[in-house]
């Protein structure tokens, strides 16, 4: 059975092995909650290592996955939660593995990128020019919103269709003047090509891309009281990482778990591309408003952004889909 385009995830999810699987309405304990290597996702291992879950007396699994694995293992119903972001926790629903968001652990704030070579000095300058990204994931979500705050139309840009992990070597050949990405495969194309340089960034509209922890509604259902456990430990997790006396050791567990021989003073860098949302953050963004500092106003958008792009067909009930009432322990 297909659905949807195969197109968006933040990383690399293909939603065809969702529309392939069965949700599964059977949970039992511990709580399986999929994570992953994006940096607001891998802070809970703070919690893991120093026994704060336990202590506060939920009993939670955390799984290691690739991302797409993690969104594959939710929609099949192996996992209570995953943590994604709120424009892939929209596509696996709409394709029947619905999730719920409680929590928004953090919004992109320059970890995603539009990256121009040498000489191009603005998105102005991309007026007909060839531009790569892999269409329908999250930086050419990105790219079209620089491009309409810099009142460029979207066809006023040659889009190339290429996938994320081949876009530095795409930008190095000088076939393109730009491509969008994320970390670490954006910094590993301002490595590789000569006087490349960020010229739009995720800085530049924060909450555009959300990430958040996404329960199945069956498993809230029936451990709601344990997920909002769970809510506070996080809030614990943040103030950890940005306290300056235990950030070092924050940033070494982050570091270690992430692998690939990162050193905790690297992983600083894609921290700060990365803003965290304590537990006040997140009821603040989880007020029902338009525009990106609202949870509700990002998703709206990016719902608009997955019609529109042939990624599902028909718009979500966006409300439907987050629960803003755990953060504020209820």
């Amino acid at each position: 059975m297909s659905l949807l385009s195969p197109k968006f995830t933040r990383r690399t999810f293909l939603i065809s092995a969702i529309l392939c699987s069965t949700i599964s309405t059977a949970y039992a304990a511990p709580l399986k909650i999929g994570y992953s290597d994006w940096p607001g996702w891998v802070a809970w291992q703070i919690a893991i290592d120093k026994g704060w879950i336990k202590q506060a007396g939920v009993d939670a699994s955390f799984q290691w996955f690739d991302y797409s694995a993690s969104l594959e293992a939710f929609a099949a119903g192996k996992l209570d939660a995953v943590l994604a972001t709120n424009g892939d926790t929209l596509v696996t629903g709409s394709a029947g593995g619905r999730g719920t968001m409680i929590l928004a652990t953090d919004y992109s704030s320059g970890n995603d990128m539009i990256i121009g070579k040498a000489g191009i000095k603005s998105l102005k300058d991309l007026v007909g020019q060839s531009v790569a990204v892999e269409t329908g994931l999250v930086d050419h979500l990105l790219l079209i919103n620089g491009l309409k705050k810099a009142g460029i139309a979207e066809n006023a840009i040659k889009l190339v269709n290429a996938k994320t992990n081949e876009l530095p070597q795409i930008l190095a050949s000088g076939s393109v003047s730009a491509i969008g990405a994320w970390q670490p495969v954006a910094g590993q194309a301002l490595k590789a090509t000569a006087g490349a340089h960020p010229l739009y960034t995720s800085a530049d509209e924060p909450g555009l891309i959300y990430d958040v922890l996404a329960v199945s509604p069956n498993s809230l259902n029936k451990n709601r009281a344990d997920w909002i456990k769970l809510t506070q430990v996080w809030d614990k997790v943040v103030t950890y990482i940005n306290d300056p006396k235990t950030q070092s050791d924050a940033l070494k567990i982050m570091a270690q778990r992430s692998g690939g021989g990162i050193t905790p003073e690297s992983y600083k860098k894609l921290l700060y591309g990365t803003h965290l949302l304590n537990l006040a953050d997140n009821q603040a963004v989880m007020v029902k408003a338009k525009g990106f500092k609202s949870l509700y106003g990002s998703t709206y958008f990016v719902d608009k952004f997955n019609v529109n792009q042939g990624i599902y067909r028909t718009a979500q009930n966006v409300d439907s889909y987050i629960d803003p009432k755990l953060v504020q322990g209820k």
